[in-house]
């Protein structure tokens, strides 16, 4: 077989693995709201391309050169998007790594389709109606297409040192740190003096792209060719000691949280609770995400007046609050959906699981709370809003999440790597959304009704009220799990890897 139909089938067999996937047919329509939202951000970008091209040309004679200047803005959004939109190409070969297929070869092939992949292309919907606008009516057409093709070299190799980093912070979440610490200070050096350094050099640089000259061409290809060398070496390292098993492997001494032993059996899975975010990687990673971005708003609000709108500050506060226990709770049962057949062994254990997990993610809640108080006091947040949005998190959004234990039936790995992934089903999806917008639409009906400070009284009330009432829903909740137990315990048998 040559080398391009192996190709070929590499290709037909990544689409059949989606088709074949069990979680398929429950999620037909996150992939349909996926192209609306992938066609929807594409008008966006068109419609800004369109202003913001006939907003500067108005201003200033060559329009183009000011978004050349803030280059550095461009790539930088560009590098975090990807974040979402893409995967590292040792997620998608490890999949062919034990077939008698060169992992070389995997190799190469995945990373030319990183090169040719369409989120270095997705920008195109923003440049080529600004371009239009801008570019062609001074330099012509030959000029467009070199302006173009520059900026698509330059998005190629911000993907391919995106793969980089991204399959370095899936090893270990510190190197996340290295561009978030980069991108600060290169940020910084443009914003904190009074003209921007890098705005002329970027736009020498892009408008030698317009006279095609072939230096920046060869710049760019050399450096897209040090980082397709970077990512071969490290994305077939990475492949092989995840076939392998080699690990590194630290004999530590396991806590035995005594103090907990006073509650009994709810006791024991408080114990688990702390013991799988402890021992789990993708649950201690995604917290540490969650914790990071909430961190990450509460700094940016504190010191700067970016996030002063009342959109954004209800947005911080209800994100700050429910971010950390959603990402727990969304996936409810699915990690125990390994030892369901246990779980169920036992009368009233999936009862006081659901307990166990209330009343550790409700005690979470007070980290949000040590970030949300410095807010308080400088006056960025008012103490009914934060008192508000702190009972209504615990006492009306946690048990409408924890109706997903109900609904959850895939399983998701204990020891999930770089090279697992998992889908959401669309329920997850919906009530992720819901619980993110929905509770700030009713804060501004209440506070048009009410008063900026009676208008969290609902909140502050319907909080209380489903905190006092905990064991209540906790129990239909649970009931409502028996009654569909059968079909759940199907479910996490037939998902388990």
């Amino acid at each position: 077989m040559t080398n391009y139909r192996l190709y070929q089938l590499i290709k037909r067999t990544e689409a059949l693995k989606n088709e074949r996937h069990p979680m398929f047919e429950r999620n037909r329509f996150m992939k349909f709201l996926g192209w609306f939202m992938y066609a929807y951000y594409a008008a966006l970008l068109i419609l800004a391309g369109v202003l913001l091209g006939l907003g500067l040309k108005s201003d200033c004679t060559a329009a183009y050169h000011c978004l050349d200047g803030g280059l550095l803005y461009l790539l930088i959004i560009d590098f975090w998007d990807r974040f979402i939109l893409q995967e590292t190409p040792a997620q998608k070969a490890q999949a062919y790594a034990l077939l008698p297929i060169r992992r070389s070869f995997l190799m190469k092939s995945y990373l030319l389709r990183a090169v040719l992949s369409p989120a270095n292309m997705y920008w195109g919907f923003f440049l080529v109606p600004f371009g239009l606008v801008s570019v062609v009516p001074l330099l012509g057409w030959g000029a467009f297409a070199g302006w173009l093709a520059g900026y698509w070299f330059l998005f190629i190799f911000n993907g391919l040192t995106y793969l980089y980093t991204r399959a370095l912070c899936m090893k270990h979440m510190l190197w996340f740190l290295a561009p978030l610490a980069l991108h600060a200070a290169l940020v910084c050096a443009c914003a904190l003096p009074d003209q921007n350094i890098f705005r002329v050099p970027f736009i020498l640089f892009m408008n030698s792209f317009t006279r095609w000259n072939v230096l920046p061409f060869l710049l760019v290809a050399v450096l897209i060719g040090i980082a397709l060398w970077a990512n071969y070496v490290l994305q077939m390292g990475i492949v092989y000691n995840e076939v392998g098993k080699k690990e590194d492997v630290k004999i530590k001494s396991t806590s035995q949280f005594t103090f907990l032993n006073r509650y009994g059996v709810m006791g024991e899975y408080l114990k688990l609770e702390i013991k799988q975010w402890m021992r789990n990687k993708q649950v201690r990673t995604a917290f540490l995400c969650a914790l990071g971005g909430s961190l990450f708003f509460c700094l940016m609000l504190y010191f700067t007046d970016v996030y002063d709108g009342g959109f954004m500050k209800s947005f911080i506060c209800l994100y700050v609050y429910i971010v950390m226990g959603a990402t727990r709770l969304i996936t409810i049962m699915c990690y125990e959906g390994n030892y369901i057949d246990g779980l169920m062994s036992r009368r009233y254990s999936i009862y006081e699981l659901l307990r166990a997990k209330y009343y550790f993610n409700t005690l979470i809640l007070l980290l949000p709370l040590l970030l949300i108080s410095p807010l308080m006091f400088n006056g960025k947040i008012s103490v009914w809003m934060n008192l508000g949005y702190l009972l209504f998190t615990a006492g009306v959004l946690y048990p409408c999440i924890f109706q997903m234990a109900v609904y959850n039936r895939n399983t998701l790995p204990m020891n999930a790597k770089l090279t697992n992934s998992n889908s959401g089903t669309m329920t997850q999806s919906i009530i992720s959304t819901l619980i993110l917008f929905l509770p700030i639409a009713l804060e501004k009906i209440g506070i048009v009704l009410l008063g900026p400070v009676w208008g969290y009284a609902p909140f502050i009330l319907l909080g209380s009220i489903g905190i006092a009432t905990h064991r209540i829903w906790l129990r239909n909740t649970y009931r409502r799990f028996m009654q569909h137990r059968y079909e759940n315990m199907e479910g996490f048998r037939a998902s388990r890897t």
